[in-house]
């Protein structure tokens, strides 16, 4: 059986929710980011989400920037 964590990396695309526990942050923190361009994001019929390659792509910044 798989875990949380296991079942929101193998989709291509997250909820703000599986986003946020992902980065082990709230989902305000993650509207924040969208907002702020830092994390990209798509509609779908209306429901928002995130592209598990865009939150990647947001953790790898982040080393950059520390380095």
């Amino acid at each position: 059986m798989q875990t949380h964590d296991t079942e929101a990396t193998d989709r291509l695309l997250l909820r703000v929710e599986e986003a946020a526990h992902l980065l082990n942050i709230g989902r305000t923190r993650v509207y924040d980011l969208i907002r702020l361009d830092l994390l990209k994001s798509v509609k779908v019929f209306g429901a928002r989400r995130i592209p598990r390659s865009s939150v990647e792509d947001y953790v790898n910044s982040l080393i950059q920037e520390a380095a």
